[in-house]
């Protein structure tokens, strides 16, 4: 697909600066983009490639100053980034629109119900009672569990294995080898040290505009349901477990655990390999540095805290910068000690 500078422009809402037709097939980065390539700038540390990249567009901040003159074609807009997200979305929205249909072999129940313009690739499972509504994508090698609902304009890619009974949102995202609604971990100890396992009868909700990365899991609830709620975002190699509920616009980075019936508040920020205890709350805002151990409930909307376990961000800088200095403090310590002990000896 072609797409010139006056086209783009409309998608993004941007300042054409230069050759309005100019033309573009693909997108490169700036540092090595080629004629007929679109690009963008927005970090100030790649300022230089904009007089040396062959890029024929380049989207830049409406308040970019030029050094020297460019033969590419600018576009200007408030924010770059953002920007070239929102065009780099449309591309991939126009790229879905050309998959549809159902390709052989698959099984698809004959309870199943299938919206409009759905796609479903080889080998996909499709079991009772499924409704899939219009403008779905799933992937091939998909599994899609008895009662299962999947909103409209989703996209389930391959591999992808959602059990019985779950609910997924209206334009969701879920990449490949996921696994939503297995069972959470219950087990029961008993007398004799063995294991009773308790039953995982609930199940999952997805929410609208959520995005879910490669093979992460997400488990069914015990009684009631797993719930991420809308504009949440996980990374790739996340564990939810059962009774977990992330909260609007949160967003969890690779290799991050959630223990069982924990309650994460809206607009959280967890970083990667956090780890979260079960049955706490994280409140509005909360921000949880990567790596750190959260072992109770984080109360105050907007606290940052890190480490393991895990307290207030400042004041375990503090501690960090005290703790460098305890060799020179053992060492001064010691000399008082000395000098105590010289002063008594003179008396």
């Amino acid at each position: 697909m072609q797409f010139s500078a006056a086209q783009i422009a409309a998608i993004i809402n941007g300042k054409i600066d230069g050759d309005a037709s100019t033309a573009v097939d693909s997108f490169g980065k700036i540092e090595e983009a080629r004629e007929g390539q679109l690009s963008f700038l927005a970090n100030p540390k790649y300022e230089d490639f904009l007089y040396t990249t062959g890029a024929s567009i380049i989207i830049v901040n409406e308040t970019q100053q030029l050094k020297q003159s460019i033969s590419a074609t600018l576009l200007r807009v408030p924010d770059a980034y953002i920007a070239f997200a929102t065009l780099l979305d449309t591309y991939q929205q126009l790229k879905n629109q050309q998959l549809s249909g159902i390709q052989e072999p698959v099984y698809i129940d004959k309870t199943a119900s299938i919206g409009k313009n759905v796609y479903v690739g080889a080998f996909v499972y499709l079991g009772e009672n499924v409704t899939i509504g219009d403008d779905v994508k799933i992937f091939p090698n998909s599994f899609i569990g008895n009662n299962v609902t999947i909103g409209t304009e989703t996209i389930i890619h391959a591999g992808v294995k959602i059990y019985r009974e779950c609910v997924i949102g209206n334009k969701v995202t879920i990449h490949a080898g996921t696994v939503i609604g297995s069972d959470g971990f219950g087990f029961a100890p008993l007398a004799d040290g063995t294991f009773k396992k308790v039953p995982q009868i609930g199940n999952v909700i997805i929410e609208d505009n959520v995005e879910i990365g490669a093979n992460a899991t997400i488990d069914r609830a015990t009684i009631g349901s797993t719930i991420i709620r809308e504009g949440a975002k996980l990374d790739n190699l996340i564990q939810v477990a059962h009774n977990v509920e992330v909260g609007n616009n949160s967003v969890i980075a690779a290799q991050a655990g959630v223990s069982g019936s924990t309650k994460i508040g809206n607009n959280v920020m967890i970083g990667g390999q956090a780890g979260i205890v079960g049955h706490i709350q994280i409140a509005d805002g909360a921000k949880i540095n990567a790596q750190s151990g959260v072992s109770k409930s984080i109360k105050s909307p907007n606290t940052v805290v890190t480490g393991s376990p895990a307290h207030e961000y400042a004041a375990a800088l503090r501690s960090q910068a005290l703790s460098r200095k305890l060799p020179e403090l053992e060492k001064r310590l010691s000399d008082l000690e000395r000098l105590v002990k010289l002063i008594h000896a003179s008396e």
